[in-house]
């Protein structure tokens, strides 16, 4: 799908957010002639804002014979839209609440199933989920973390987490939010073997908890200021 952020500016037009309001109301695929007679617009200009909202992740397109009828005479199948099965969230500074929401309530499940202390499930499983994530990282300890959203950069002999990706809830239940976050980070660097550097807890005012430390003799990760 597009990017999100695009996607979601797709909707300042205020014709595509009529369609796009009208077309996810409805119970059942609509065509564009249905969807250009019920916002009064030309088919065509209908058209093109539908297409756009595909295009952009919002909508899709299905193909249905509304006669129900099959075989040779039956027609062409007509274009329908309706709303589309992706999730589009967008948050300034970038947040991930909703994995967060899972790996809470997974590991809740299973200490209630285990009997294990639900805060250990909650580290395994954070810890777990860093090195699933390392998988795809490249080796590369800074793209991987920026693209958790913590925002990297460099201070002094370390890495600063600029952004927690949990932030709100963080404030609420540090304790708990912050040891989830340091044992993602540290499943992250153990998956892509990022020999030399390490993360601990360091919380203070305006960025993460979690601070990550390059051994003297390792050469240091390059990141931005």
């Amino acid at each position: 799908m597009a990017d999100p952020v695009s996607a979601v500016a797709a909707l300042d037009e205020p014709n595509r957010r009529r369609l796009y309001d009208f077309v996810v109301r409805q119970t059942s695929p609509i065509s564009k002639d249905e969807a250009a007679q019920a916002v009064a617009l030309p088919r065509t200009t209908a058209a093109f804002h539908l297409d756009k909202l595909v295009e952009m992740g919002l909508l899709t397109v299905v193909r249905h014979r509304r006669s129900g009828r099959s075989g040779p005479g039956a027609g062409r199948p007509a274009k329908l839209y309706c709303r589309s099965e992706e999730q589009i969230e967008v948050s300034l500074p970038d947040r991930r609440y909703e994995a967060a929401s899972h790996l809470l309530t997974d590991a809740l499940v299973e200490a209630e199933s285990t009997g294990e202390p639900a805060r250990e499930v909650l580290n395994r499983r954070a810890y777990e989920w860093g090195a699933d994530l390392a998988t795809s990282a490249g080796g590369d300890v800074v793209d991987a973390l920026a693209g958790l959203g913590f925002e990297p950069r460099a201070d002094g002999g370390s890495i600063l987490l600029g952004n927690c990706p949990f932030h709100s809830l963080a404030r609420r239940h540090a304790q708990l939010v912050c040891g989830m976050n340091l044992c993602l980070v540290s499943g992250l660097l153990d998956g892509i073997e990022a020999n030399g550097v390490s993360a601990r807890l360091d919380p203070s005012s305006g960025h993460c908890c979690v601070r990550l430390d390059q051994a003297p003799s390792s050469s240091s990760p390059s990141v931005s200021r």
